[in-house]
């Protein structure tokens, strides 16, 4: 029973009695692995069907860094944390039936109510909405057949072409998990390995970066 106790209070922290016992260094190993333990030589490209082809759901190591991605609360990663949303209703004000069979679509003045957020993509919640930073939008359409969401962002173009990296992304832009500041040397150091975000710096660091208000002549931002 004695045995029993020390091994529990040596695996909560506490110290059991007796000499301590030296523990085996633990190796590091020289490739990344998937949550359950499985080698990954390649976490940059996602498996698609052929060389411009759809991206595949049977490529098993993207899911798992994606889901593993979506669960990160702590330290908050959660991008387009900081925005402000609209609620309202869209109508259809032409005969478009010819065009779609969606039920929204259907017939001259049905109206669907419909949920509009702006946001940050990068900052967290609570910061400012003045920083540079590219904007999202998010509509939300509560149909008689489900809800339909519509995401974009402000700039038709992005850092990166593969979505495998997109959490990798994300943690170079968040804030340190130990120390929580956003610093700048990481974020150009991850970028100086991806040339590819350079038409996207191109915009963010341009007007679009920072808008000055909600248009209303069919574009988002000005």
């Amino acid at each position: 029973m004695s045995g029993l106790v020390e091994s529990v209070k040596g695996a909560l922290g506490g110290q059991p009695d007796g000499p301590a016992v030296a523990q085996p260094a633990v190796e590091k190993a020289p490739f990344i692995t998937t949550n359950t333990g499985l080698p990954v030589f390649d976490h940059h490209n996602s498996e698609t069907l052929g060389r411009r082809g759809p991206i595949l759901l049977e490529d098993f190591q993207l899911v798992d860094k994606i889901a593993q991605f979506d669960r990160e609360r702590i330290p908050e990663r959660v991008v387009h944390a900081q925005g402000y949303a609209a609620k309202g209703y869209f109508e259809v004000t032409n005969d478009v039936s010819h065009l779609t069979c969606a039920d929204l679509f259907s017939s001259v003045g049905k109206r669907t109510p419909v949920t509009a957020r702006f946001s940050t993509v990068i900052h967290p919640r609570g910061s400012s909405e003045g920083l540079r930073d590219p904007r999202g939008f998010a509509v939300k359409f509560y149909t008689e057949h489900g809800n339909w969401d519509l995401v974009g962002n402000n700039i038709p173009v992005f850092f990166q072409s593969d979505g495998m990296s997109f959490p990798d992304l994300i943690h170079a832009l968040k804030p340190d998990p130990i120390t929580n500041v956003q610093e700048g040397w990481r974020i150009a150091d991850y970028f100086s390995h991806w040339p590819e975000s350079m038409h996207m710096f191109t915009f963010v660091y341009d007007d679009v970066g920072i808008p000055k208000k909600l248009s209303s002549n069919g574009r988002l931002w000005r």
